[in-house]
């Protein structure tokens, strides 16, 4: 029997206890920054969130009422982990319309698309497995992934996203398990994946016979240019699509989707299953309810036009008030942006200054997987403040970034 001594004060070493891969886990870096900009005061790019003055209280209200008034006891019920089958066929009926012919048999319904993320960590991951990213890429898949060991294999990105042509001698040497992309409106760069490297991309995994996982968040909020062909249209057999409808009805209900082939949402049903059971019926039923009524298109129009007018703003604000040596990305859509600052700032360091001035970003060095870029980076967030606090955010930031020149 082993004898585990106690602290002197009596108190217990809980770590010892603790798997390798709860050792690993760190708290997201945008979570604990939020904790910072929650001050009425603050003004913060920081977090990915929608406009709050925008979310449909009204429609999902009179669904609620609906739906408890009409099906209590199905909506209050235990269901099936795959999800709520009109919900799953709205789906599977609307990624038609972008070309990709999936049936309400490769859509799983998640707790939001970050626990697709975790799913997938869940389903293919090992200890010491290479997956191959961009570098910046989006925290919460690095922070999911990291817990199970993955090993990141990463690629830079340009204007146009991802470098697709860097990764061929990447995948030669390393064999991944899948190429994480997030093609539109990049979260953080903002950048837009062209569709020669999209066919590229798709070219290559087919080539070493790879798995893509394409995270589409953003691509309904597109403000400019026309939309590109999907990657799960071009390699519908080898491509894991995420989406979710927290950017596009409300990020509160936490209902998400992947769309793969029947037998990878098997397993990752199977990987539901010993986390959660299912998502929540009322809420997958209320989304179905609002998005079947056909006010879900007409809110995205809204959305679209609202965020593309806060976009500008931020762009006209930088250039207004940001010193030389500074630039960054022009997104045609989504949430971010990603802005280089000289490199004689470091943006961890001017975070505190500009918390001071009562402004928040997060600094670039967050979303790189292996910790070596961003330090003169930074992601700044458009949607979650009105046009007159983004103008005296960017303001105040163009001042802290002089003062630290």
């Amino acid at each position: 029997m082993t004898v585990y001594a106690k602290s002197p004060d009596g108190e217990v070493g809980w770590e010892r206890f603790m798997a390798k891969r709860a050792r690993r886990m760190r708290s997201s870096a945008i979570r604990e920054l939020l904790k910072v900009t929650q001050f009425p005061d603050v003004i913060s790019f920081a977090g990915g969130m929608p406009a709050p003055e925008l979310f449909p209280v009204r429609e999902i209200e009179e669904a609620c009422h609906f739906i408890l008034r009409e099906e209590p006891a199905k909506a209050l019920q235990y269901s099936a982990t795959e999800g709520y089958p009109p919900l799953r066929e709205f789906i599977a009926e609307s990624m038609s319309k972008y070309g990709i012919n999936r049936t309400p048999a490769n859509i799983l319904i998640t707790t939001g698309s970050q626990q697709a993320l975790d799913m997938l960590g869940k389903v293919f991951i090992d200890e010491g497995a290479p997956v191959l990213t961009s570098s910046p890429t989006y925290l919460g898949a690095i922070q999911a992934w990291r817990a199970y060991g993955a090993r990141f294999i990463t690629v830079p990105l340009d204007e146009n996203g991802m470098q697709v042509e860097k990764i061929e001698p990447l995948v030669k040497q390393e064999a991944p398990r899948f190429i994480y992309v997030l093609p539109n409106f990049h979260n953080p760069a903002g950048t837009t994946l062209p569709e020669e490297r999209r066919r590229l991309l798709v070219e290559i995994a087919r080539k070493y016979d790879l798995l893509i996982v394409e995270d589409d968040p953003y691509g309904a909020l597109r403000y400019e240019g026309e939309d590109i062909i999907p990657i799960a249209m071009l390699a519908p057999e080898r491509t894991i699509y995420l989406g979710t409808f927290s950017k596009t009805l409300t990020p509160g209900i936490r209902i998400g989707w992947a769309s793969a082939p029947a037998e990878i949402i098997l397993k990752m049903v199977q990987a539901k299953q010993g986390a959660d059971l299912h998502t929540s019926t009322f809420d997958q039923m209320v989304v179905n309810d609002v998005a079947q009524r056909g006010f879900l298109k007409v809110h995205v129009k809204r959305l679209r036009k609202e965020y593309h007018r806060r976009r500008d703003t931020m762009l006209d604000s930088l250039t207004e008030f940001w010193p030389e040596g500074c630039s960054w990305t022009h997104p045609h859509g989504g949430l971010f942006l990603w802005a280089q600052v000289p490199e004689t700032v470091d943006t961890q360091e001017l975070f505190h200054i500009a918390v001071e001035r009562k402004v928040a970003y997060v600094p670039g060095i967050n979303f790189f997987p292996n910790g070596d870029g961003g330090r003169h980076a930074m992601r700044l967030n458009f949607s979650n403040a009105n046009p007159e606090k983004i103008v005296e955010g960017i303001r105040r930031l163009g001042v802290a970034i002089r003062e630290m020149m």
